[in-house]
């Protein structure tokens, strides 16, 4: 393993850890390590074209600079041409300057291709790893929801969940106060019934119409005893006393019968 991809895994399994703390759900903690591994693929992409930037950069440079050897090297023949060996000597000696430093640049060169190779393989598995992680991912996320909805049916169905146990509960308590309730009701029937409680919605005679009451009742009991004695007398072969009037004094004997 390379060092950058093991710094990339040591990074992966950090931010990992510290996302177990904070996410509950495992398809919160799924999407969070997907979305983890897509910002490292793509800093390691961004590293493959920064190293394929500098390694571009130096094959400019080499060309610059074998432009510039080919160059001192006709300059130093025209010198040479002119008589001018000093000049030609100073010609020669930069080219012999300037291709030692691209040889230098052909080893940087060789170096970034190396490192670029490198990284894009890195890339290339990193991006596979990642795409085997999705499909993973959603194929967990997926089990997970169905697992939780059968077990949030099978709460409901045995009444296992925290909702249903409150809804049990609620119900158990309604029981209680009907149950209490009726047999309020009925204890307060029977005090009712024996006399000990009165029925406070039953009128209160008052005194004054007791009294009517009462008055009512003697006269009827007197025509009572006036038309049973009257009865006994008939009975007996005795005829009844005439009705007296009260009005105008005794009544008059019938015709045929005379006063005494």
């Amino acid at each position: 393993m390379t060092s950058i991809t093991r710094r990339i895994a040591d990074l992966f399994r950090i931010k990992v850890g510290n996302a177990l703390g904070r996410a509950e759900d495992p398809r919160e903690l799924l999407d969070y390590s997907y979305e983890k591994q897509r910002d490292l693929l793509q800093k390691v992409r961004r590293g493959v074209a920064d190293v394929a930037t500098s390694r571009k950069r130096v094959a400019l440079q080499i060309t610059q600079l074998d432009q510039s050897a080919v160059k001192l090297e006709g300059q130093a023949q025209q010198a040479l041409a002119a008589g001018r060996e000093d000049l030609a000597r100073e010609a020669l000696s930069r080219r012999t300057a300037v291709s030692s430093q691209v040889s230098e640049l052909h080893e940087q060169e060789a170096s970034l291709q190396a490192e670029e190779e490198k990284l894009t393989l890195a890339s290339e598995r990193l991006q596979a790893k990642v795409d085997a992680f999705r499909t993973r991912k959603e194929t967990l996320k997926a089990g997970y929801t169905a697992a939780e909805a059968r077990t949030r049916i099978g709460e409901a169905v045995t009444g296992v969940s925290e909702e249903m146990g409150d809804v049990g509960m609620a119900m158990q308590r309604a029981q209680d106060k009907t149950q209490q309730m009726e047999a309020r009701a009925g204890a307060l029937d029977e005090l009712i019934s024996s006399g000990a409680l009165e029925d406070s919605t039953l009128p209160v005679a008052r005194d004054d119409i007791q009294a009517e009451l009462d008055t009512a009742t003697e006269g009827h009991d007197i025509e009572a005893d006036l038309s049973r004695m009257k009865a006994q007398l008939t009975a007996a072969g005795t005829p009844p006393p005439p009705a007296l009037d009260t009005r105008n004094g005794p009544a008059e004997p019938p015709e045929g019968e005379s006063q005494s």
